[in-house]
């Protein structure tokens, strides 16, 4: 098994069998996988397998399992391409199978989904919308994935949000999914969050007054700028293992990211491409943040280190909650049950009022401070 291979079984393990991936299915692939040159094709052969399982019960009327094995096949099909730029032609032949096989599970979901598309500049960005069961217009939160997620890879997330009344919009933004073709990454999310706020308010069955944000990895960025950019119109914001400044973790990261990022945001060095990451910082825009904030990180995470969480909760003019998972990896992906069901509930008490869960239980202390009972979560700072 070589490096990358390495790498990537260590770095990203549990967040495939967190998003949809069986146990058995990662342990099937990755033991047969040696070289890098081999990951996207072997991710693709399983991918295989499970859209043929939901094309054949597209054909004989099973309607809810084909979309269940669709949208599994498009979650394999995207873990093929995640961060497969070495060849560009075989990553996007496995991107477009992973778009189509979810597209194609969308009507078969529960509840269903459709695509939407939003105008941006001069081509547009595309997400999947998802209502809740129940009459609307719905509060909304709008789900941004990472530097190598797409919305493809967001379905178990959703489901938590939509079970609890709230619809989802995953958008694939500048430099991810289907707009990375077409547009870099960007640190500056302004232009996106105001293309977002028009497209939900030509969505009638959206409230977009109720609006939540999430985002995970570089989404747990995008997340606050999209709140800095819009202010008062967000009703609250999570940020999932977010950098406070992206270039600043440069050296840290897996030579599989910095690759990815160099390709994403169209630098020709890795040295251009830190220069670049270093655009991604909150340090301008954290004070304009006023909504409600709630940030989720891991101490163990080995990609962004857990003080850029502390940054960003210092800085921020809002309330802002802090939850610390002691033993959390990049994402929190290996803690799942501890971190996405309180964060629905949190979301689903500011956008619905429904009973919000306890985040900080020190009662001498401010909103800006956090200490959790759990035994795998600590005070950070």
């Amino acid at each position: 098994m070589d490096e990358r291979v390495a790498s990537a079984i260590s770095h990203w393990g549990p967040r495939f069998t967190a998003n949809g991936v069986t146990a058995g299915d990662f342990a099937r692939v990755t033991s047969g996988v040696e070289s890098w040159e081999q990951w996207c094709s072997a991710w693709t052969e399983k991918g295989a397998e499970h859209e043929a399982l939901g094309r054949a019960a597209l054909d004989e009327g099973r309607h809810r399992s084909a979309g269940e094995h669709l949208a599994q096949a498009a979650v394999y099909h995207h873990f093929a391409k995640f961060v497969f730029v070495d060849d560009l032609e075989q990553m996007r032949a496995a991107h477009r199978r992973a778009v189509d096989c979810l597209t194609d599970a969308l009507p078969h979901l529960d509840p269903p989904g459709r695509r939407v598309e939003v105008p941006f500049e001069d081509t547009r960005l595309v997400g999947v919308l998802r209502l809740p069961h129940g009459d609307g217009p719905h509060p909304v939160v709008v789900m941004l994935p990472g530097l190598d997620s797409t919305k493809e890879e967001l379905r178990t997330t959703e489901q938590g949000f939509l079970d609890r009344g709230l619809a989802t919009l995953a958008v694939d933004g500048p430099g991810q999914g289907e707009a990375e073709y077409d547009l870099p990454i960007r640190g500056d999310w302004a232009p996106v969050a105001e293309a977002l706020w028009t497209a939900l308010g030509d969505l009638p069955e959206i409230d977009r007054d109720r609006l939540g944000v999430w985002g995970v990895s570089l989404g747990g960025y995008y997340a606050p700028r999209v709140a800095a950019a819009l202010g008062e119109r967000v009703a609250a914001c999570v940020a999932l293992a977010g950098p406070f400044n992206f270039g600043e973790c440069w050296g840290g990261l897996p030579q599989l990211t910095r690759d990815t990022f160099r390709v994403r945001s169209g630098a020709a060095t890795d040295d251009e491409a830190r220069q670049v990451a270093l655009g991604l910082g909150m340090e301008s825009v954290a004070a304009d943040v006023v909504a409600p904030l709630l940030i989720v990180f891991g101490r163990q995470d080995r990609l962004i280190p857990w003080q850029h969480a502390v940054r960003l909760r210092d800085a921020v003019s809002g309330p802002v909650e802090l939850l610390m998972l002691e033993q959390g990896n990049h994402g929190c992906a290996d803690l799942a049950p501890w971190h996405r069901p309180r964060t629905a509930d949190w979301l689903a008490a500011r956008l619905t009022g429904a009973p919000a869960p306890t985040i900080s239980t020190d009662d001498t202390t401010d909103d800006t401070t956090d200490i959790s009972t759990d035994p795998l979560t600590t005070k950070a700072g």
